[in-house]
């Protein structure tokens, strides 16, 4: 028995043990406590290059690919883009989602408005300004075309929404909103 270790003298006393203890249940519940407080006021991930951004319901969540292209060609689908404006999506011929995204937001004074199926037009109810199916401005008081963003879909469902920064299509000039 000359191998065991005396007991008069141990490592570690009992107040050293239950100050560790101590200390291990406060951090546990700190951390407890403060991870989820962190990831609330901390926002996810959700932009990519560029600015880009996933294209949100009106409850923020993400909408997959799939459900607006379930939609009949020329369907238009009003979702949150950058920044949460409200932006049209509009399904092409061939059942994809068209590369340019429509902000509905009047450049007369910014109502949001809605896409008219019968007239194919957009139709502002604050002033009566009226735009093509591209945004062109057809009839005022509105001075400029609805704004533009790029749409791509990404891996299986995600649907990306990032700024416009090329020539605007329909004036062949710079755009208003770069």
């Amino acid at each position: 028995m000359e191998n065991n270790l005396p007991l008069e003298s141990p490592s570690l006393s009992r107040r050293q043990l239950l100050n560790f203890l101590t200390g291990a249940v406060v951090a546990t519940t700190a951390g407890g406590i403060l991870y989820p407080l962190a990831k609330y006021f901390i926002p996810p991930k959700e932009t990519g290059e560029g600015g880009a951004t996933i294209a949100k319901d009106i409850l923020g969540n993400p909408i997959p690919a799939s459900q607006i292209l379930a939609e009949p060609p020329g369907t238009r689908a009003l979702i949150a883009g950058l920044a949460g404006e409200p932006t049209y999506l509009t399904v092409t011929q061939d059942s994809t989602l068209d590369s340019k995204g429509i902000v509905n937001n009047c450049t007369h004074l910014g109502c949001t408005f809605p896409w008219n199926e019968i007239d194919q037009q957009f139709q502002c109810p604050c002033h009566g300004s009226l735009y093509d199916a591209n945004g062109s401005v057809l009839r005022g008081p509105a001075p400029l075309p609805l704004k533009l963003v790029q749409i791509a879909v990404q891996g299986e469902n995600a649907i990306w929404i990032s700024p416009w920064t090329e020539i605007d299509p329909r004036t062949g000039k710079t755009p208003w909103w770069v």
